[in-house]
């Protein structure tokens, strides 16, 4: 059955990826569309493209481990600072990708401020998605496993060659039609997960606190005192909210803007994708329940023996459906992190092809820009087969922490990119300089202090080892200061 029902999956995705080809016309209907696609439609897009593995596989992992404190940070804090964040630019940052043209956010970025050089730079961060694309890669592998009993090696083959394949052919286009079918098995079994949540939070005669409290007695502190990840206030109340408003800034989320005409097609798709979005973050919750019903012993590597937690939702979903329940669930969980996959692969596909390759051979007089897109396209191409090849060499041996590994490159590139775009929107003018001076200091700041801030500062009581607080410190000292250099001298004039 399980066979079957993924191949019936596989065929329905194909068939859409095929759609997609047959409207994808060149290099811009590749990146972006031709603006044709309902606001419905791209919020149900978006909503699919954001909630990946991480929600639907490793975040509940992480609650298992850290109780409430990882929950309130993964399901409350990101869920406010994401919407917060994604309303305050997504409408200017259309108005002016509209007027520029602009095709992706390096590009966006570049237009915005007049710098090729800026483009360029933020064409090279951008390969920090990778990292993103590992963790999703992985988590599809691992639950592919458990559904098909396969090797690590047989799934990576099939989630490569498939999601690749399709992005290849159809873009854009292929990306929404897939995400569609996708996001909708994804409602549908986020409701038939959380049904089963409230279902066992009424089993038994013991209420459910106690029950958790008997498993582990700090499950439910506000901030878990022998926590690894969120072990302290900041980490759990502040870096939730700040980490979930940059990640806004990642090429795959805030380009959806350049999919529609107008504000008011804007309005209805952050609408849709805002009721879509709070459901799918809840995701978080089973990781409290598998307290109840999975025993540990269930979570170690049958190889090293080692505690597993990315695979807290695969068994806790084996051991409260039936099998036949379970198996449509896995593939919709197949589905979810596939929806993520294939729009973070056509963002760096066409990022590279269009910020990097146009940018370098822009001076180049017998390249006319037709012919220029059209070695675009074909370097996206080249572009997706590298990206497939990296992540399958990768994966054979995944590292420990999926989750951790995929945040710290995307949470380094989003917080670089953030202050550019918030600025950019917030303000009409702004010097190339300033922006330069804190996209690089908040990177720095990122990667200095998930490497190396528990040496320099050992007793600041900070959870270095979470790129989600480093991400946050480093924003919250960049940004405020920036803008209120922007705000506080000629450059000043607000939007």
């Amino acid at each position: 059955m399980a066979w079957a029902l993924f191949l019936v999956y596989l065929a329905g995705t194909a068939y859409l990826g095929w759609l997609g080809y047959r409207r994808t016309t060149g290099f811009s209907s590749f990146a972006l569309g031709n603006k044709d696609i309902h606001p419905v439609i791209v919020g149900i897009t978006l909503a699919a493209s954001t909630a990946s593995a991480s929600t639907f596989i490793i975040n509940p992992g992480f609650v298992y481990v850290d109780g409430f404190s990882a929950w309130f940070h993964m399901v409350v804090g990101v869920a406010v600072g994401f919407l917060t964040m994604l309303y305050v630019l997504s409408f200017k940052f259309r108005r002016i990708g509209e007027q520029s043209r602009a095709l992706t956010i390096p590009d966006w970025i570049g237009k915005r401020y007049q710098s090729r050089g800026f483009a360029l730079y933020f064409s090279l961060l951008n390969l920090l998605s990778f990292a993103f694309v590992v963790l999703l890669v992985g988590g599809i592998s691992i639950v592919m496993q458990s559904l098909l009993g396969i090797s690590n090696t047989m799934a990576l083959v099939i989630t490569l060659v498939f999601v690749t394949g399709y992005v290849f052919i159809g873009g854009t286009y292929a990306h929404v039609l897939t995400n569609v079918l996708q996001g909708s098995l994804m409602i549908g079994v986020t409701i038939l997960i959380l049904g089963a949540c409230v279902k066992l939070a009424f089993t038994g005669s013991v209420p459910l606190f106690e029950r958790l409290a008997q498993s582990d007695p700090h499950l439910l502190e506000m901030v878990k005192s022998d926590g690894i990840l969120f072990n302290d206030w900041f980490s759990v109340f502040v870096a939730g909210f700040v980490v979930g408003a940059v990640i806004v800034c990642q090429p795959h989320i805030l380009t959806k803007a350049l999919y529609v005409k107008n504000d008011t097609e804007v309005r209805q798709y952050l609408l849709v994708f805002a009721a879509i979005f709070l459901l799918f973050q809840l995701l978080g919750s089973p990781g409290f329940f598998a307290h109840l019903v999975v025993p540990e012993a269930s979570l170690l590597d049958l190889d090293t023996g080692q505690f597993r937690q990315d695979l807290v939702m695969t068994v806790f979903l084996k051991t409260v459906f039936p099998e036949w329940v379970f198996t449509i669930v896995s593939v919709v969980l197949l589905a979810a992190a596939m929806s993520t996959l294939d729009g973070l692969l056509v963002s760096m596909a066409t990022i590279t092809a269009n910020d990097l390759v146009l940018n370098v051979f822009a001076d180049n007089r017998s390249l006319d820009p037709e012919k220029r897109m059209a070695l675009a396209l074909k370097i996206s191409h080249v572009v997706l087969i590298f990206i497939a090849i990296a992540a399958f060499l990768i994966n054979l041996q995944p590292p420990r922490l999926l989750g951790i590994f995929g945040q710290v490159g995307v949470y380094g590139l989003t917080a670089a990119a953030a202050p550019p775009l918030l600025l950019g929107v917030l303000f009409r003018i702004v010097p190339l300089g300033l922006v330069w001076t804190g996209s690089i200091l908040a990177l720095t700041i990122h990667f200095v202090l998930f490497f190396f801030g528990s040496e320099l500062m050992p007793n600041s009581g900070l959870t270095f080892s979470n790129p989600g607080v480093t991400a946050s410190i480093a924003s919250l000292i960049v940004i405020p200061a920036l803008i209120a250099i922007a705000y506080s001298t000629k450059f000043r004039n607000i939007r």
